[in-house]
């Protein structure tokens, strides 16, 4: 019989594997809560107009790599593309802005998009997500950048780069996306197929290809700084002396747009050189529009999102990742077996990571068994020991070796384990 695999860019993550996924996580919980973030949990099932009215008909997300279906209600539903629609309709949804003025919010987990495979990215990927929502204050902006930094450098990341661009807001941005038109179609001919629908659609996404054809015209393009207002020029200003203030170093990049239609003024990424084209790690921005979009009050955000995948596969590897036994027991014989097997629950019952082999092979066999757990301490219980009312206990990093007193076995084994 043939053997079912998984569907390809949907990638299972194996036990040697899970380590380093619940370090990130938990550094990332640790790092954010430090800085007043608390965490919320949305489903991975959504309407599918939530993502079109957020994201925009017209981007590529919407237009091309949704997984969307029809239920048996015939109710259009989607997987999650990404984090910030669903956590922005849950906040309107239970009116969280009723109790707290401002929502300090972050979320952790799968997103699904049908493109194809490459290193980092999966068509089942996961993300961590960060979203605060009541102020419009430049000062929050610098403060979500200075978060992530904190976050990336605890991860022990080189070679990163931090990327700002400002998008104008909806009273200056109709200026320029007119110029931009006017050029882009005295230009249409050397466009991609795309970028000609994108021109009709959402010019701005023409700056989002990376068909190098493309890329030559929109290096001559008319720039959105040159069409920004005074107050997005002033909340520009002020979020770049915040960073300078932080001694956080950055690039302008005004060719940087993001893939999704509901930024406004600050946008971001993170990008390395070690992942090709697709080099961005992290990446975010302000979308003061979203929740009056979404049916919500007028209340402005900014957030940021990290791809996990890639930032694991960054990521140094080495065994601090991994969590190891405190404890085997190789036990020899019918009596030492029994014992072992009381005594291997009842330490795990005490918060005594331990393990045993139950089939009674050779002492060797269990040394090495234990050698490969890469397990801190070996207890040594046969027949002989418990008639001599005495256990041997292994330091395996450093060999030595010592007799424990039967009598107070549990207690003599937790506290040398805690001592040492």
């Amino acid at each position: 019989m043939e053997k079912i695999t998984s569907v390809r860019g949907f990638n299972d993550i194996l036990p040697q594997e899970t380590g380093i996924w619940q370090y990130l996580e938990q550094k990332a919980r640790e790092i954010f809560m430090d800085f007043g973030f608390r965490e919320i949990r949305v489903p991975i099932l959504e309407k599918t107009d939530l993502f079109k009215r957020s994201i925009g008909d017209s981007t590529d997300i919407v237009e091309k790599e949704m997984y969307s279906f029809l239920d048996r209600g015939d109710e259009c539903l989607t997987l999650r593309p990404e984090a910030t629609a669903s956590v922005v309709r849950a906040y309107i949804e239970h009116a969280l802005y009723t109790a707290e003025p401002i929502a300090k919010l972050f979320t952790i987990g799968p997103m699904f998009r049908r493109e194809r495979p490459q290193k980092g990215r999966y068509r089942q990927f996961h993300q961590i997500n960060v979203e605060f929502l009541g102020l419009d204050d430049p000062r929050i902006d610098a403060e979500i950048i200075l978060m992530l930094i904190r976050f990336l450098q605890c991860m022990e990341l080189n070679d990163l780069k931090l990327e700002i661009n400002s998008l104008g807001c909806h009273e200056c941005r109709p200026q320029f996306r007119e110029e931009l038109t006017v050029f882009l179609r005295n230009r249409e001919k050397g466009l991609c197929d795309d970028c000609r629908r994108r021109l009709h659609t959402n010019p701005l996404r023409v700056f989002d290809c990376k068909t190098e054809n493309c890329k030559a015209i929109i290096d001559h393009a008319p720039r959105l700084s040159g069409y920004t207002c005074s107050a997005c020029k002033q909340h520009f200003e002020n979020l770049k002396q915040c960073l300078k203030n932080f001694a956080i170093t950055y690039e302008i990049n005004d060719k940087m747009v993001r893939g999704l239609d509901y930024y406004t003024r600050t946008t971001f990424e993170v990008v390395t050189e070690s992942l090709g084209a697709q080099n961005a790690i992290a990446g975010g921005g302000r979308y003061d529009g979203l929740v009056k979009a979404l049916g919500g009050p007028d209340i402005p955000g900014i957030g940021f999102a990290v791809g996990m995948e890639r930032l694991i596969s960054m990521m140094p590897s080495d065994s601090r990742y991994f969590i190891f036994p405190d404890l085997f027991i190789a036990a020899l014989g019918d009596t030492a077996q029994k014992e072992a097997f009381t005594l291997c629950n009842r330490l795990r019952m005490k918060g005594v990571r331990t393990e045993m082999d139950y089939s009674g092979k050779s002492l060797k066999s269990q040394m090495k068994r234990a050698d490969k757990l890469k397990s801190r301490y070996t207890l040594i219980l046969g027949d002989k020991e418990i008639a001599e009312k005495r256990a041997e206990l292994r330091n395996m990093l450093n060999g030595t070796q010592f007799s424990l007193d039967l009598s107070a076995l549990e207690d003599n084994i937790i506290n040398t384990i805690k001592e040492r």
